[in-house]
């Protein structure tokens, strides 16, 4: 069996990424949407975590975490968070002749990959370019020209708090230059 090397420095931050199974474009559906703020929440209760920054796309998701303290364990937060969410679209996103002897042994659904990634933010910069590539990730994969016309991302958050301009990220299109990472 695989042993996956995590990092474990409590109280840390850390940049994930989490995908669909199969790359399925579930996420930005207002169902979806709702069901994945409950099942955060619901997580969030019992084992706190600060949201630094998020965005949803329509396959994936980028965030950026920090654990209290005395804490480290960002597994069992995912677990919770696609299994809560998982049980909630069953009946929505669940499909029978995707399961596998591996997924049925180990109980899973049809709505997550089986990991995720992380990456421990070292530094203010790494953790500035980490949030800075998350907000500009919907630009990145066409979904949108301008970084602010895309609805589900702590952008807006940034914006309000006068950490970007409105247009930050300049705009896709005709002879403009898109900018990212300074």
């Amino acid at each position: 069996m695989t042993n996956y090397r995590r990092a474990h420095h409590p109280g840390g931050t850390f940049f994930f990424t989490v995908v669909t199974y199969r790359r399925r474009k579930i996420l930005t559906l207002p169902e979806s949407r709702t069901f994945l703020r409950q099942a955060i929440r619901q997580t969030q209760e019992k084992y706190p975590f600060r949201i630094d920054a998020w965005v949803l796309l329509e396959d994936h998701l980028h965030c950026i975490w920090t654990l209290p303290e005395s804490q480290f364990d960002f597994s069992t937060r995912w677990r919770l968070i696609k299994q809560r969410f998982s049980k909630d679209v069953k009946t929505l996103f669940h499909k029978n002749e995707w399961m596998s002897s591996s997924k049925k042994k180990r109980r899973e659904s049809t709505i997550w990959q089986r990991r995720f990634w992380e990456h421990q933010i070292m530094n203010e910069d790494d953790y500035r370019r980490h949030i800075d590539y998350i907000h500009f990730n919907p630009v990145k994969h066409g979904l949108v020209n301008e970084v602010r016309t895309w609805p589900y991302s702590t952008f807006h958050r940034y914006v309000k708090m006068g950490i970007y301009p409105e247009d930050w990220g300049g705009s896709v299109g005709a002879g403009s230059e898109v900018f990212y990472g300074e």
